[in-house]
């Protein structure tokens, strides 16, 4: 089932410049889906629609199979369903306190005290942040700042959670953290939906995945699927994963015989180089 989906929305700025054409984008229930796309492309408006803090010029968007109203009430709703991590998380922490700003969504929708506390503590043993209740969010690292930013969402209980290049400004390790903690929270039945610029992650991650352009979905599918059509990632101005545009390069220029599908992963390319060379 799909828990969210698209239907040709498309969408335009007030100065009439349109970020958004005909877009159909579907995420299956308990999936991780990505969406790849250079700078512009139109990746963080999209995601602004699916908890309606932004309304289609044209098209439809149904979260759970219903389609969204923009009354205060059915938004009250679909914003319990759908939690946003923006890009930047300084964008998203602004109270005094590390435990104010993880209970201000459950205070907002009028939970009893002893709930947001509850709820308060489990969202930040989730993502190992507890002990730092008490400290100004802007005293944390970027990493750290991230981990919170999530916990506000996960203390809302939502089923899906749509992040905005989550690992943009993390070092390696607080990328994997990143990752692995989503990967965990998907493992326990939670969506996740992610833009990313990080086409070696999605792999590893990301049962399926979009490329958008312009405004548009250029391509579709699996990575395995979407990868093997390096025209249209490299007119998007990505790339293909490391390991795939290493067998590439071994392929063309030294005329190794790597046949495409490309693998994109070190396992896969253990197990295509064991085949090969038998």
């Amino acid at each position: 089932m799909n828990i969210i989906e698209t239907k040709n929305i498309s969408y335009h700025y007030p100065d009439g410049t349109q970020a958004l054409d005909k877009v159909n984008f579907q995420v299956e229930e308990g999936k991780i889906v990505a969406l790849l796309g250079p700078n512009g492309a139109g990746k963080s408006t999209l995601f602004l629609h699916f908890n309606g803090i932004l309304k289609p010029s044209s098209g439809c968007i149904f979260i759970d199979g219903t389609e969204i109203k923009y009354d205060k009430k059915n938004l009250i709703s679909i914003r319990q369903k759908i939690g946003i991590v923006f890009q930047n998380p300084d964008d998203q922490l602004f109270a005094p306190t590390v435990m104010e700003d993880v209970a201000f969504g459950p205070m907002n929708i009028g939970l009893p005290l002893e709930e947001v506390e509850l709820r308060v503590k489990e969202a930040l043993k989730k993502v190992s942040m507890e002990g730092v209740e008490k400290k100004p969010p802007h005293h944390l690292s970027g990493g750290e700042k991230k981990k919170v930013a999530i916990a506000g969402i996960l203390a809302m209980q939502p089923k899906i959670m749509v992040l905005d290049e989550p690992t943009s400004g993390l070092d390696p390790k607080g990328a994997s953290q990143i990752m692995g903690l989503l990967y965990e929270l998907n493992r326990e039945g939670m969506t996740i939906i992610i833009s990313t610029h990080d086409v070696d992650m999605v792999p590893l991650y990301a049962s399926n995945m979009y490329i958008i352009s312009k405004g548009k979905i250029i391509k579709e599918g699996s990575p395995q699927e979407v990868f093997k059509d390096v025209k249209t990632i490299r007119e998007a101005n990505l790339r293909l994963p490391r390991i795939a545009h290493l067998m590439e390069i071994l392929e063309k220029k030294d005329e190794l015989p790597f046949s495409k599908p490309y693998p994109l992963t070190i396992g896969e390319a253990r197990k295509k180089i064991k085949e090969e060379f038998k």
